[in-house]
């Protein structure tokens, strides 16, 4: 019987692969590090871009918030804490409100970013009554009816692109910037108003207006009549109505939109008439976003997050190939694999501020895609593994953008994917022959 010539495999021999597990691993979680940083990156150029919104909206007008008509009189009563008097305002609210509009939108450019701007063409018409102002416990004779005025809230007064008249009982009155006091709103423009309570009909004052008003992005309104009913038009065709109040009806489309909004007042938390600040006229405000659909930087984000599963799943793959295959890559190799991957994100934010997502998303995975494909090819000297390799980045690819276009089914469709790419993950290493790992050589693929 001849002497055995087996020379024991020594420790790194004998766990070898397991090293190599264990570097991968290592190599996986320090590659987190630049994602965190592409990260920062995206943070730093929405910075930017809201940087740019508000340099542009500072110069053509800031979002609009429009409220009123309100009418306001003054009236005086005996001071409860000295002899004088002191003068305070009752603010009555119009019985019906209509609003009947057009935003004519524009892009203006700020560097690379596109902002949403508007022209807004805007008439409203209403009554006021007496019926609200009977309701306070007010003397008749405290009221200073000569100098009632009509209020209109107007958030940002550089966007008034027109002189502004009130129609009234069928006379002209023109407005005049500024306001009484901040009891309803921090600015705005109003303009004093003839009124006669004795009327008969229980009607105060009937009005028209029309305003031209410029803004960005968003345009608010208040539902201060007792019945509210508003009609906007654009030629706008991605609007966002996120507001207090949905409209009642809808139309999109590639075209535009037409919206219609129905309130009543039961709807509010604010009456038809009071004095002083008690109430927040502004707290039910609704209206339209002009929504800029390629919101690049929170799709660039949301695919970021996923780049463990990328990085973790090719390096799963190539390791699983060097287990079936017996030929090993070093981890330099591994890191080069894994820099691409995480170079994907970079071109994905740059590619993505100079045109839609959906097509930097494509481009920048083709050419992360070919260019593993075309490394793998010459480490391995294999065009099939590499073709396998690429075909599982693309399935992967297009998994990853499919889950984070659906914002509302992104966490079940993600839920689903992990499951089913574990499974895949299980059923392939449980058919390695994990106690035979280590007893044959293998060979480098750059031999």
């Amino acid at each position: 019987m001849e002497p055995s010539t087996h020379t024991p495999l020594s420790f790194f021999d004998r766990y070898a692969y397991a090293i190599k597990a264990f570097i991968i691993i290592v190599m996986t979680i320090m590659l987190l590090i630049p994602a965190n940083m592409i990260q920062g990156i995206i943070w730093e150029r929405r910075d930017r871009q809201q940087e740019a919104t508000k340099e542009v909206s500072s110069r053509w007008g800031e979002e609009q918030h429009i409220t009123g008509p309100v009418l306001a009189i003054p009236y005086t009563l005996a001071g409860q804490h000295n002899a004088g008097e002191f003068q305070s305002y009752v603010y009555l609210l119009p019985e019906n409100l209509k609003i009947n509009g057009e935003l004519l939108p524009e892009k203006l450019k700020r560097g690379i970013f596109d902002v949403a701007v508007y022209t807004a063409r805007l008439q409203l018409s209403g009554t006021f009554t007496k019926t609200a102002l009977e309701k306070l416990d007010i003397p008749f004779s405290a009221l200073k009816l000569n100098e009632a005025m009509v209020l209109v809230g107007i958030s940002d007064l550089r966007g008034i692109d027109n002189q502004v008249q009130l129609m009234w009982n069928g006379k002209p009155y023109f407005f005049n910037p500024g306001i009484v006091n901040k009891d309803l709103f921090s600015s705005g423009i109003q303009t004093p108003v003839a009124i006669d309570m004795t009327a008969a009909g229980g009607t105060a004052g009937s009005f028209t207006l029309d305003l031209g008003v410029k803004g960005s992005g968003h345009i608010r309104f208040s539902p201060i009549g007792q019945t509210t009913v508003a009609n906007i038009r654009s030629t706008w065709p991605d609007p966002s109505f996120d507001d207090a109040f949905p409209p009642k009806t809808r139309q999109v489309s590639d075209k535009g939109f037409v919206a219609t909004w129905q309130i009543q007042h039961l709807s509010r938390n604010y009456p038809q008439s009071w004095t002083g600040n008690k109430y927040d006229i502004q707290s039910a405000d609704f209206g339209i976003r002009l929504f800029m659909p390629a919101q690049s930087y929170q799709q660039s984000m949301r695919a970021v997050k996923y780049a463990l599963l990328i990085i973790g799943l090719t390096f799963f793959i190539l390791y699983f190939i060097e287990l079936s295959q017996r030929r090993t890559l070093h981890p330099l190799q591994y890191a080069l694999v894994g820099l691409a991957l995480c170079i994907f994100y970079t071109l994905l934010i740059s590619i993505s501020e100079q045109l839609n997502f959906i097509m930097a998303y494509i481009i920048s995975s083709v050419l992360t895609i070919g260019l593993i494909v075309l490394y793998i090819a010459a480490a391995y000297k294999n065009a099939r593994i590499a073709i396998s390799i690429g075909s599982v980045l693309v399935l992967l690819y297009g998994f990853i953008y499919v889950v984070i276009s659906a914002e509302d089914q992104a966490l079940l469709m993600g839920s689903l994917g992990l499951f089913i790419i574990l499974a895949l993950v299980m059923y392939f290493s449980s058919r390695i022959k994990w106690d035979k790992l280590g007893q044959k050589d293998v060979t480098p693929v750059n031999q």
